[in-house]
């Protein structure tokens, strides 16, 4: 099962570069994204250029859909939203910049360990250290954050095929319920165990 936040190993170009330098990237592409596309065709040049990356990537359209099928349901709700306040087109370029956002997220993840990237981003708060900045902690935050990704991912599943199954309509009380309520049984987890270990 492949969900977001899972690393794909391989020796692709993009496998290759320091994981700091895909961080980097990764929200600069974003910003840019978010600045300069502000029409469909735009935002099919950016699409493109995802696309030159999932294959870069060695990722293959399989994969590209379940990386993105998580963020659908809330592109949907997000789409219709847009659509009541301005028109189509401006529905289309939000929506769109969201989800290649969320691709890009997804080619960083499935080409990177976590390790790496926690390293990265530790290297990089380091200097913040002499001034108090709790760096560890940080660091600490960011792993379980980026642990409980794929685990929130997996509970949505899991809850939307038990509702198919059961033949039920999607509602929040029949989704959205049950997911809040696994996140928050996953939350006294992480705290128990943090807890034991002495961390608090």
């Amino acid at each position: 099962m492949t969900v977001l936040g899972v690393y794909r190993p391989g020796g692709s170009p993009l496998h290759r570069l320091p994981a700091g330098l895909k961080l980097v990237a990764l929200g600069g592409l974003i910003a840019l994204m978010s600045v300069l596309v502000d029409s469909p065709a735009e935002l099919g040049i950016a699409a493109a250029g995802v696309l030159v990356l999932f294959a870069a990537a060695r990722m293959n359209a399989k994969d590209v859909v379940a990386q993105l099928r998580p963020v659908f349901w809330v592109v949907i709700f997000i789409f219709g939203f847009q659509l009541l306040f301005t028109d189509w087109r401006r529905a289309l370029v939000v929506c769109g910049v969201l989800l290649l956002s969320v691709a890009l997220a997804a080619v960083v993840t499935a080409t990177t360990r976590t390790t790496d990237m926690l390293n990265a981003l530790t290297r990089a708060m380091r200097p913040l250290a002499r001034t108090g900045f709790p760096v560890e902690q940080v660091a600490l935050a960011l792993a379980l954050t980026i642990r409980a990704i794929p685990l929130m991912v997996e509970t949505v599943r899991q809850v939307d095929e038990a509702r198919r199954a059961r033949g039920l309509r999607f509602s929040p009380r029949i989704v959205v319920a049950p997911v809040v309520v696994a996140a928050l049984r996953t939350a006294d987890g992480f705290a128990e165990a943090l807890a034991a270990r002495g961390l608090d």
